[in-house]
């Protein structure tokens, strides 16, 4: 496959574009890390050595990644807490008890996510996808950003944030988000309500982006589309799914190669000047 200007391909992954790179003393949250692309950038971010914190809504699949992860890389760093980001009360619990661990942060992966569901209400009375993809990540966030800023100002290394945004944003309602109609279940759609969650991640990015400039804030703050990929994402759509996973294995990325795209932001700088304000289909 043909190499874009990063060295990297789309068949690239993650192992191969952090290959070299050293995560040692770093601290990391990667959310919805117990399947998928999340599962994946937990593996490999313990394998460059970092210490990685999986916040996840299913304790018991995020503990058997977490062995798989611990039997691959021997002495890896990697824990599992709480966190189900469609509740706000579980957010704020998630960032005091990361907050009493006393440990820096460095990386903050925003990457869990629900897809095309069936109209809901949160526990918070806010429509599930947008409660789940944008509101819980952005609470998170804000609550994350003062150890962020601390850890980047006493360590002198610039932390990241990488929202996992979708090419699925271009699918959001026509007027974009409609924050006036976010819980109006009489014109929802599911994939439109999914596109407009996932503009609101890149909204949110590029927002973060402008403040740390402004501020002088050594953090960066970028989205990225992580490719067309196999996952359990479209598990609310029975026949979508079928044909997704079959065409998918002849067309697709798997975690390992849709992972690089986070990775890559993450880890990279270009001519050592950092990447800051960009939204990356990978």
């Amino acid at each position: 496959s043909r190499k874009g200007a990063s060295g990297f391909s789309w068949a690239s992954t993650a192992d191969q574009v952090t290959a070299g790179i050293s995560a040692a003393g770093l601290t990391a949250i990667v959310t919805g890390a117990s399947s998928g692309i999340g599962a994946e950038t937990a593996r490999v971010l313990a394998a460059r050595g970092a210490h990685v914190v999986m916040a996840v809504r299913n304790l018991a699949a995020a503990e058997a990644v977490r062995q798989a992860v611990l039997a691959e890389t021997p002495g890896g760093s990697v824990e599992v807490m709480e966190l189900d980001l469609s509740s706000l009360a579980s957010v704020r619990n998630f960032a005091a008890d990361f907050a009493a661990t006393g440990l820096p942060l460095n990386i903050l992966v925003n990457n869990a996510g629900v897809m095309a569901t069936p109209f809901s209400l949160s526990k918070d009375g806010i429509e599930m996808q947008f409660a789940t993809n944008h509101v819980g990540h952005f609470l998170l966030t804000n609550l994350l950003l003062e150890t962020m800023k601390k850890t980047s100002r006493e360590s002198n290394v610039e932390g990241r944030i990488v929202n996992v945004s979708s090419e699925g944003h271009r699918f959001a309602y026509k007027e974009g988000i409609r924050f006036a109609k976010l819980n109006d279940e009489e014109e929802y759609s599911t994939i439109a309500a999914y596109g407009q969650s996932k503009l609101a991640n890149i909204l949110h990015a590029n927002e973060l982006a402008r403040r740390f400039k402004e501020e002088g804030v050594n953090i960066t703050a970028n989205s990225l589309h992580p490719g067309a990929i196999i996952t359990n994402l479209l598990r609310h759509h029975s026949i979508i799914d079928v044909l997704h996973r079959t065409l998918g294995r002849l067309v697709l990325k798997n975690a390992k190669q849709v992972r690089s795209g986070t990775m890559y932001v993450q880890s990279s700088s270009q001519g050592g000047v950092s990447i800051m304000l960009q939204y990356y289909i990978v």
